[in-house]
């Protein structure tokens, strides 16, 4: 069943992406952590786990009743939500006609990037929220229906708001960054090589092994890396974050004038996606 439900709600999110007038779960998610962050904060680990432990558990009761309450085609739409594929990609097309809207997709500086760093940033982005929205979300609804999939969303969301190593956060979001993390650690190599291999890149496979883990995160720099290699470019290098910049290592060896031909490039990695998860997904659902 729950294969059949990973299958139609790939569809769903293919065809429509997100749904404009229903709140999305993890608004939800976001508002118990600012919720609990407003009365609850203190800088220590147990209050981080506290947090933690609170937000999966009622994530994982909403879950687990409504699949037992649901039947499966009210299931599949919910399941959709989860993935973020169809945003992702125009996301990031819309980069191309709206370079300033870069400053929607990144948490680094924007006001000063050149055309080129735009460009950079906008198929950095591409990579790494290819595993966090398209591949780790499809992976936990495989394997774990509803429950899976939402509990990983909810991880994800903490660690997007709670896990950064800064003066507030480095104790308390902890935890969050941690199991974020594990779940993603499978995933995010996966995603790395489903890159190289559907779009048929030894310079990717190069990458993934040789700069994959000089990213700060465990798991960031695989599908970056792997990109960086398809599309003959260079990710990373230093970039500026509130007013600071931060030396990071360059991902790949490729040329580092990345222009709007990098980014057609890099999306054209969906439309083969498409294909191979619902050509997978519909036969095992047929067999």
């Amino acid at each position: 069943m729950f294969l059949e439900i990973a299958l139609i709600a790939y569809i769903i999110d293919m065809i429509f992406g997100e749904f404009k007038y229903i709140k999305h779960p993890v608004i939800f998610m976001g508002n118990y952590i600012k919720w609990y962050e407003k009365y609850f904060y203190k800088d220590s680990i147990l209050s981080g786990a506290i947090l933690t432990i609170t937000l999966i558990l009622i994530v994982w009761l909403v879950s687990l009743s409504l699949e037992l309450i649901l039947p499966w085609y009210i299931q599949v739409f919910i399941a959709s939500m989860a993935i973020a594929s169809k945003m992702l990609y125009d996301s990031v097309k819309d980069i191309i006609k709206y370079p300033n809207h870069i400053k929607y997709l990144v948490s680094r500086d924007t006001k000063e990037l050149s055309s080129s760093d735009i460009n950079k940033a906008s198929i950095e982005t591409y990579g790494e929220n290819l595993s966090d929205g398209v591949i780790a979300p499809l992976f936990y609804l495989i394997l774990f229906g509803l429950v899976g999939v939402f509990v990983y969303k909810a991880v994800n969301t903490l660690d997007s708001m709670v896990g950064y190593r800064n003066k507030r956060y480095e104790r308390f979001g902890k935890v969050s960054a941690r199991l974020d993390d594990i779940l993603n650690y499978i995933p995010s190599r996966l995603t790395a090589l489903l890159i190289s291999i559907l779009m048929l890149s030894l310079e990717g496979f190069k990458n993934i092994f040789k700069y994959g883990s000089l990213h700060d995160s465990i798991n960031a720099g695989y599908p970056i890396a792997s990109i960086a290699g398809v599309c003959n470019i260079s990710l990373g290098g230093d970039t500026s974050y509130f007013g600071q910049i931060k030396s990071k290592p360059y991902f790949g060896n490729g040329t580092k004038v990345i222009e709007h031909k990098h980014i057609k490039k890099a999306l054209s990695f969906k439309i083969r996606l498409d294909i191979l998860v619902i050509s997978i997904l519909g036969v095992y659902y047929v067999l």
